[in-house]
């Protein structure tokens, strides 16, 4: 794909914000009397890291009318992002508890979030073309899908909007298992729906295989990804972009990371990449999506997208809390792999 010309436009990233509650360092689950509270949630991660890259970038949610919720918002805020498309409610923040893994016992996570605001206001709250004005993407994920009827349905009528003004949706499935509980039955057929809505989607071969059927068999992955992305653009007509990440675990604190990106003309990869040391792995694939958006926006080739996207899954390994707060300078020095001095 050659170099298109920049988009200009915000992105509104649709979904609900998070309270994360954690031990400190790699404790057991009240091993100590303390819990380290920081805000996030997978759309709010992608905006905030936007933000910082400098793309103006905006959410749209509803949080509930009390300290809490303010606060968040005023989290959002501090990183530059557009928090006027939230609506606040009498009612509960949604939660996740992230229990920190070491060596080789992996992390664990448990949500919280059944009756949050967000998962109850329904999907005539969003005033979708004012909440669109202005914009060039709108990014959201399939927790919203997971998280309940009226959850999914304002998801569905954010994309049927987004497709009715022209704007392009970027699609992260985001299967989880746990949050869609006694209704994951429903998810194939959601998330059918939504993808055919979508311009780009982050998900690899399990999340088409869950999606449309089948299985990918294939050794290499990237050939899995490559007849998972095939079968995608040959069910949705719209889909111009399909992107993922390839995780190798040699234990929790080192892995190997690389980078899948499809067009219609081709499929592209990165080399992997070494992570020793990892310090907070939550929100790598938000980083991810928020790199890509980035290339996209900024009308790079599709080589050098996926190439700053990688970097920005990589580097957020090192960043504590939910979102990747470097800048492009910081990706660009590890593509460079320009060394570990200090920068004085």
């Amino acid at each position: 794909m050659p170099h298109a010309t920049p988009i200009e436009g915000r992105v509104v990233c649709f979904g609900e914000l998070l309270l994360r509650l954690s031990p400190p360092g790699q404790e057991l689950p009240l091993q100590s009397a303390r819990l380290d509270a920081r805000f996030g949630g997978a759309e709010a991660n992608v905006a905030a890291s936007l933000a910082v890259l400098g793309h103006p970038s905006a959410v749209a949610s509803a949080l509930p009318d009390h300290t809490l919720g303010h606060a968040c918002a005023a989290e959002l805020r501090r990183h530059g992002v557009d928090t006027g498309g939230i609506g606040y409610a009498p009612g509960r923040m949604g939660l996740y508890f992230l229990w920190p893994g070491a060596m080789q016992r992996p992390s664990e996570v448990i949500y919280d979030r059944a009756g949050s605001v967000f998962a109850t206001t329904p999907a005539e709250a969003y005033d979708w073309p004012r909440l669109l004005a202005g914009a060039a993407w709108l990014h959201l994920s399939g927790i919203n899908l997971a998280l309940g009827d009226t959850a999914a349905r304002a998801a569905l009528a954010a994309v049927q909007a987004a497709n009715a003004a022209g704007v392009a949706v970027s699609f992260d499935c985001n299967y989880r298992a746990r949050l869609w509980g006694e209704r994951a039955a429903e998810a194939p057929a959601l998330l059918r729906q939504l993808l055919a809505g979508a311009d780009l989607v982050f998900g690899n071969e399990r999340d088409i295989a869950l999606i449309l059927g089948g299985t990918f068999a294939q050794d290499d992955p990237l050939e899995r990804f490559r007849a998972a992305t095939e079968q995608a653009f040959a069910a949705f007509p719209r889909l111009r972009h399909m992107a993922a990440t390839d995780r190798t675990h040699h234990d929790v604190d080192t892995q190997d990371l690389r980078g899948f990106l499809a067009t219609r003309d081709g499929v592209r990869s990165t080399r992997a990449f070494r992570l020793s040391r990892i310090v907070d792995r939550i929100g790598g694939g938000d980083a991810f999506a928020a790199g890509l958006l980035h290339g996209l926006l900024h009308g790079s080739d599709a080589q050098d997208t996926l190439d700053f996207a990688i970097a920005a899954a990589c580097l957020k390994h090192s960043v504590p809390g939910d979102v990747n707060l470097l800048g492009e300078a910081h990706m660009r020095a590890f593509l460079a792999q320009e060394g570990f001095e200090v920068k004085r």
